[in-house]
């Protein structure tokens, strides 16, 4: 078993905060355009509106498998590199790879199967990035540590998704397509920008920014090496049946929220573009005028995301976590119900802030309820592991969305992302059933964000 490490105690500036933490701006920028055009791309090759959930299943399926066991062995690593900086690079070369081939997909199951190898990759450059702070920051400066990365996960999403629309309306590029040419100009220039900022930004962090070995590196590599992959897997096994309570009964908060989220990246471009635009060839420009629209649209939830993720710690320390989730999460549940009585493009902007302040919460407050229960030498594995939680509800939507849309909801697209605020509002009423300890140290302490997949 691995003993306790020595915390680090070296006050870090701000150019050191800024190199660690850099390299989530590119990976931000890659999830977000993931986010943003992957059911666009599959509507531009012709899949059916049913067939979307299907199609996505690779995000949470890789979540699920990725996450817990790329948590685990950055715990236990040690290479030239150091423990996590291996992950961040072998990851972003892979996200480099797939954000370049994707958009230039011939057919469905080659755009399916570029996001397995996509998803997967942001999970393994991501995951090792929530202990990083941790293991190279003392104590008194995690707040500054994570509000930096805040920072960037913000900033990343920001202008990831609005770069077809900025490629469109500032420098020109074209954005129109038809069915020969699939997808759009703009929206393939945004995949390549997108590599390249996701790579040179991760290379920064890794070049930039050094690990120091852990005192007990000897007895961490002997540990290693005397156990085989059974009983890495029965250790894993095992942490999992101690999963604290905190957790388990997140876990349903979690599902609810995550089936609302997963309904809402769904479907919410091309509900846009469809319900909001009027749009009825996906080859149409007016339906990539409503797929750009869409990029803005979660611009703007991101920007809200992160400005108000500031107000946070305060409403917390005034309110306590789970009513302050809990009313966060209304908002969220209330802005994507709202879209039905949106008939003008521009008001779907005032939806986005209700889900901008639940988006907030969800990468927040969650993490701050486990954050005091967590072991420390295992926060890679847990926090892995509690993604899994997130992923679980994403499978479950990918299942059986495509058959809800076909025989209950006429494939509206809409319906959908109505039906993902109603579960919102279920997860903001599950809060309040969770026990969470909260303490005065624990109300005044700035909370940290836990970006996921």
């Amino acid at each position: 078993m691995m003993t306790t490490e020595k915390k680090p105690n070296r006050t870090r500036n701000f150019f050191e905060l800024w190199n660690m933490s850099f390299g989530f701006f590119g990976i931000q920028y890659g999830w977000a355009l993931q986010m943003a055009n992957t059911s666009a791309i599959y509507e531009y090759l012709g899949a059916n509106p049913e067939q979307i959930p299907l199609l996505w299943l690779a995000a949470p399926v890789s979540g699920l498998i990725a996450q817990p066991i790329i948590g685990y062995m950055s715990d236990r690593t040690w290479g030239p590199l150091g423990r996590r900086r291996p992950y961040f690079l072998v990851g972003a070369i892979l996200s480099s790879i797939a954000l370049v081939l994707m958009p230039n997909s011939s057919t469905l199951w080659m755009a399916a199967g570029l996001l397995w190898i996509l998803d997967t990759s942001v999970n393994i450059s991501m995951e090792p990035f929530r202990a990083f702070i941790a293991d190279l920051l003392p104590e008194k400066q995690h707040t500054q540590g994570f509000s930096m990365q805040t920072f960037f996960i913000g900033f990343g999403a920001v202008v990831a998704s609005v770069s077809p629309w900025i490629l469109t309306h500032v420098f020109g590029l074209s954005n129109t397509t038809n069915a020969a040419e699939g997808v759009p100009f703009t929206v393939k220039v945004s995949f390549y920008i997108g590599a390249a900022v996701f790579l040179f930004t991760v290379l920064w962090t890794v070049f930039t920014t050094e690990e120091k070995p852990p005192q007990n590196l000897k007895a961490m590599q002997q540990a290693n090496e005397s156990k085989d992959a059974g009983d890495k897997l029965g250790e894993i096994l095992n942490l999992i049946k101690a999963t604290p309570k905190t957790m388990k009964q997140l876990a349903v908060v979690q599902f609810f929220t995550w089936l609302g989220v997963f309904c809402m990246f769904l479907y919410f471009p091309p509900a846009v573009a469809h319900n909001i635009f009027g749009a009825v060839e996906e080859n149409s420009a007016l339906y990539t005028e409503g797929i750009e629209w869409a990029g803005i649209c979660i611009a703007v939830y991101n920007g809200v995301c992160f400005l108000f993720s500031w107000i946070l710690p305060n409403l917390t320390a005034r309110l306590g976590r789970k009513m302050t989730h809990s009313l966060c999460l209304i908002c969220g549940g209330v802005g994507l119900i709202s879209l039905l009585w949106v008939n003008r493009p521009i008001y779907a902007l005032f939806s986005m802030v209700g889900f901008g302040i639940a988006w907030s919460s969800t990468l927040v407050i969650p993490y701050s309820m486990l954050s005091h229960i967590i072991p420390e030498k295992n926060m890679g594995l847990y926090m892995g592991l509690f993604n899994a939680f997130i992923v679980i509800p994403q499978i479950i939507a990918a299942l059986g969305l495509g058959s809800i849309m076909d025989y209950f909801l006429n494939n509206n697209r809409l319906l959908v992302v109505v039906l993902g605020g109603v579960s919102i509002l279920l997860a903001a009423i599950c809060i309040h059933w969770v026990d969470d300890i909260e303490t005065a140290s624990t109300n005044n302490q700035a909370l940290e964000v836990q970006p996921t997949v």
